[in-house]
């Protein structure tokens, strides 16, 4: 690799993966055209990528997997940024004025229902159903103690639904507080804002949960002031009210009518001056032994491995 001068290549490339582990590998090309906004036709080529050319000779992608056994560096990332956002909407910074701090605010955990009885800790030191004292990064932790009697189907609808069942959530969240502050819902705009920062996470046992920071501001967001009736206690008692009431029945699928959606959001957009064509082929994941090799020597490039917590 250094004989042929790839060497420099190969470590930027790898630096760019911010210590990923388990990149994606694609196949494939990208060529950018520059477009006549007055005919429309295809101008000059501006750029133009073919995974050949590169030193890795294919195009390597992140996983941006959040599990830790699966890539330490990507779940880290996730893990970061998760800090710097909850604990913004805490405290203020990124962006955030930092009087939000006194804003009324609930920090708000929702769980998936029970399937079946699974491996577990207990909090109260005693062993599990199996008889054991599970270790932390014990791997049978979530197992099902029967698989012939754990509600399987329940399980993966919850987590298809679960985005659904967040949306639900929010929109009887909103006409709660409003109901607790004696104002309609087109009047509670004017007087003030539900505004949360959410988190979803695996379980040990495969579900779906959330972690939310859930805040009262004035109408005009975390700018303004909440009004004078907005208190944590409000707030709290109309999450639990509107989490009883979020339900979703079943599968509403219709990829035609998404397909509409999606086109009509397109074709609102402002008129793009290039014109892209690219083809990715998937070619597998991970790095061969000697990328892995390269990369464990390699501090990640500015910019993708996330900032510090402390």
């Amino acid at each position: 690799m250094a004989e042929n001068g790839n060497l420099p290549g190969i470590l930027r490339q790898l630096s760019g993966l911010g210590g990923c582990t388990h990149p994606i590998r694609l196949d494939g090309h990208r060529t950018e055209y520059d477009i006549d906004t007055t005919t429309g036709e295809i101008g000059r080529v501006l750029h133009h990528l073919d995974s050949t050319t590169l030193p890795a000779g294919q195009l390597l992608v992140r996983c941006n997997n959040r599990r830790t056994t699966r890539c330490p560096a990507c779940a880290e990332v996730y893990r970061r940024d998760t800090f710097h956002l909850i604990t913004a909407g805490l405290r203020g910074g990124k962006g955030t004025p930092e009087h939000v701090a006194a804003h009324p605010r609930v920090f708000a955990t929702f769980t998936a229902p029970g399937f079946g009885p699974v491996h577990n800790r207990r909090s109260d030191g005693r062993s599990c159903r199996c008889g054991t004292h599970h270790d932390q990064d014990d791997t049978t932790l979530g197992i099902p103690l029967d698989p012939g009697t754990y509600d399987y189907e329940a399980a993966v609808l919850w987590n298809a639904h679960a985005g659904q069942l967040w949306r639900r959530f929010s929109i009887h969240l909103r006409r709660e507080v409003a109901k607790r502050a004696g104002l309609s819902q087109r009047r509670f705009r004017d007087h003030a804002r539900v505004s949360f920062a959410k988190v979803a996470e695996y379980q040990k046992r495969g579900a779906v949960h959330f972690h939310a920071v859930i805040r009262l501001d004035g109408p005009g967001g975390a700018d303004t002031p909440p009004p004078p009736w907005a208190t944590a206690e409000l707030l709290t008692d109309a999450i639990q009210a509107a989490a009883t009431k979020a339900r979703v029945d079943g599968p509403v699928i219709d990829g035609r009518a998404e397909w509409r959606r999606a086109q009509t959001t397109t074709a609102e957009r402002p008129a793009d001056t290039t014109y892209v064509l690219a083809h990715w082929v998937f070619a597998g994941t991970g790095l061969s032994d000697t990328e892995a090799w390269l990369a464990a020597s390699l501090e990640p490039a500015p910019g993708t491995e996330g900032e510090p917590t402390a």
